[in-house]
């Protein structure tokens, strides 16, 4: 260094951390071919009265999972369910109650999807007006950043059913090929696929096992109702497979 010369050294401070986790929950209603996220409305500032997803900070000891886990058994039963990690956002700027300019405490979000079928999860709260399912395609302005959240969620649900048997985490142990189908029109689409085509690729995959017994249903031919062989499924677990 120069004689004479003066030397600035900027000290950074490190940023002091809040985790939450916020659970997008998303519902499949094959009857009326909707599909759902529950949403709750906020009682407290930033974003009073606003919708947003269900979250938590995350409690002394506990994992981030067990937390994802308490936030829908405090809002949903139901026995049947898919959820995974999806996410972490931790924008400086996604929580108005950070300073840019305080080195205040940061709000880091960990997100997770679930999915269950809307006639099996019932709504704990009592106040419909606080916790409700929403049409994911008409969610109304969402509190934070919760939209991007919901959105990334929406693409990995729609990815996770192309790759992945994740549908049968929230079937009944035996299903029609049918029920199946009627799943993936309300996620993807109803011109996802024609029906032949998806009964042939997925009985083709060999992971499902047809127990012999038949239901009728309307005014149709009777349907066989089949089990998902997780078995037949785990040698294929790594490999790219497309379900649709």
């Amino acid at each position: 260094m120069a004689k004479g010369s003066t030397s600035i050294v900027k000290k950074q401070l490190l940023a002091d951390f809040k985790v939450g986790v916020d659970n997008v929950i998303f519902s499949v209603d094959t009857d009326r071919n909707r599909l759902l996220v529950l949403l709750i409305k906020r009682k407290d500032e930033p974003f009073l009265g606003y919708p947003c997803l269900p979250g938590t900070l995350v409690r002394e000891g506990e994992s981030l999972k067990s937390a994802a886990r308490r936030i829908l058994a405090e809002k949903i039963r139901v026995d049947r369910l898919y959820l995974e990690q999806l996410y972490t956002f931790g924008g400086p700027d996604r929580d108005p109650r950070e300073s840019p300019n305080s080195f205040g405490v940061r709000y880091l979000s960990v997100s997770y999807f679930a999915l269950v079928k809307f006639e099996e999860a019932e709504l704990i709260s009592q106040n419909k007006k606080d916790t409700a399912w929403y049409i994911v395609q008409n969610v109304p302005e969402l509190a934070f950043d919760h939209q991007t959240i919901l959105d990334y969620g929406y693409r990995r649900l729609r990815n996770k059913l192309e790759y992945s048997p994740i549908a049968f985490d929230v079937l009944p142990n035996e299903f029609t090929l049918n029920d199946i189908y009627q799943l993936y029109c309300t996620v993807l689409g109803e011109n996802f696929s024609d029906y032949s085509n998806f009964r042939s690729k997925l009985l083709k995959l060999g992971i499902l096992c047809d127990t012999g017994v038949k239901v009728c249903r309307g005014a149709g031919r009777p349907a066989s109702l089949y089990r998902f062989d997780a078995e037949a499924f785990a040698p294929l677990k790594d490999k790219p497979l497309v379900f649709i």
